[in-house]
């Protein structure tokens, strides 16, 4: 893009120096044109005489007639020709057109570096080059497509960043830097990119927003625990709108998962009033309605769970696995390593639609993925069809893999159903190099 800016610059640079030079260089100088109109005047002189001596020897005119109208000729040749100018004139004159020529190639060479150096000035002073890069990036993110999707919103991403890095005040650039992040799971890099947005938009709600997002992407990153990037990030959301959905969200199912159901169904209930047209209303009822049911108590009608086509209780739709470790790793894991299994969406790079977090020790576990597990009330197993499952053992506790880590990934999407089934076997049986 810039390349191609500075080459289109230059051409109208250049046709703008060709307006300006060519009567410079290409006019025809005053004494020139004087010389010209003399001449041709000399040459229409000579040419009317001779066609009036003509006409007197063949008798046309008589004698009398003839001198009269060379007279006249004569007369009217002085009046459009003038006389010739003395030497000292022709002199005078050659040095006034030489002074006039030095002068001409001055204005020639300082148009020529004054011109496209003015250009450059003032376009950093008042351009938007950035802007359009920016633009442009952004464009090219939303557009990638193909089965090297990733790789190409790697190179995206970064170009854009480099971009809003260089020239910050793009809340767009950065609100979608931080969503194409989420999209590649590098959550940090998410988070810090919202953390930007909040510092470049104008309103407190705004602000909120921006926070309350850092917030789901170090939740996210810390696979649903409440670290101190977490909490502070809630914090500043909730100092500039204590109603901020995506902290309520998060709060809310943070209460879930140690069985504070009230608390639970205080945040989500918020979100269903303040926010009714919230994009994921439908599943924010949904976990509402699972905390009332796990309560014993009777749903408001206001959280109903959905039905799918069969009839099915959509809230309570899951994934039953059982994860093993290979016996080729037996005795080389504590039993207190941090244990991560999840599920998500086939050929999605979006955030795992349920997290359990355990042990090394509790191997071999049964368990259910359900939306008790969600890390957000937008991402939901009970609204996907089938999930691809993965486990991983992590020695450092972290979020993200690393070398080191023992890895299990069933690649073959299984179904997401309602009720008891068969467990799927997950077995751990890849360690990270």
């Amino acid at each position: 893009m810039t390349n191609t800016f500075w080459i289109i610059t230059a051409v109208l640079v250049g046709l703008a120096l060709l307006f300006i030079l060519y009567p410079l260089v290409f006019g025809r100088p005053e004494r020139r044109i004087n010389d010209d109109i003399r001449n041709q005047n000399l040459l229409a002189y000579r040419t009317r005489l001779t066609e009036l001596e003509e006409e007197f020897q063949q008798g046309t005119i008589d004698e009398e007639n003839f001198r009269m109208l060379r007279d006249e000729l004569a007369g009217a040749m002085l009046d459009d020709v003038g006389e010739e100018q003395a030497p000292k004139e022709v002199r005078a004159e050659d040095l006034r057109m030489d002074h006039r020529r030095r002068s001409t190639w001055a204005v020639v060479a300082l148009a020529a570096v004054l011109l496209p150096a003015g250009v450059v000035l003032l376009y950093q002073e008042w351009g938007a080059l950035a802007k359009v890069e920016q633009y442009q990036a952004m464009q090219n993110i939303e557009q990638s497509e193909g089965g090297d999707r990733l790789a190409q919103m790697e190179q995206l991403t970064s170009q854009l960043r480099e971009r809003l890095e260089a020239q910050p005040d793009n809340p767009d650039g950065w609100a979608m830097l931080g969503r194409s992040f989420m999209r590649m799971e590098r959550y940090p890099e998410a988070a810090r990119a919202f953390e930007q947005l909040a510092g470049v938009v104008d309103q407190d709600n705004a602000r909120a927003v921006a926070w309350g997002l850092s917030a789901q992407a170090w939740f996210f990153d810390s696979q649903g625990a409440l670290t101190d990037e977490v909490t502070n990030a809630m914090d500043r959301a909730r100092e500039l709108n204590p109603n901020e959905v995506n902290t309520l969200g998060l709060l809310g199912i943070h209460a879930f998962e140690r069985e504070n159901f009230e608390e639970a169904i205080r945040h989500w209930e918020k979100i269903i009033e303040v926010a009714p047209d919230h994009p994921q209303i439908a599943s924010i009822r949904e976990g509402v309605a699972q905390a009332y049911q796990r309560l014993g108590r009777e749903v408001p009608e206001t959280a109903e769970p959905r039905t799918s086509a069969a009839g099915e209780n959509v809230s309570d739709r899951g994934v039953n696995v059982r994860v093993e470790l290979d016996d080729s790793f037996a005795g080389e894991v504590s039993p207190d390593t941090t244990l991560f299994v999840y599920a998500r969406t086939p050929n999605s790079q979006t955030a795992p639609l349920a997290v359990a977090r355990l042990t090394a020790g509790d191997l071999p576990v049964d368990l259910r993925l359900d939306d008790s597990m969600a890390m957000a009330p937008q991402f939901r197993i009970s609204g996907a069809d089938e999930v691809v499952l993965a486990a991983r053992i992590s020695p450092s506790g972290g979020a993200r893999p690393q070398p080191g880590d023992y890895q299990g990934i069933r690649e073959e999407p299984v179904p997401v159903v309602s009720g008891d089934s068969e467990p799927v076997v997950l077995t751990i049986d890849e360690q990270l190099r």
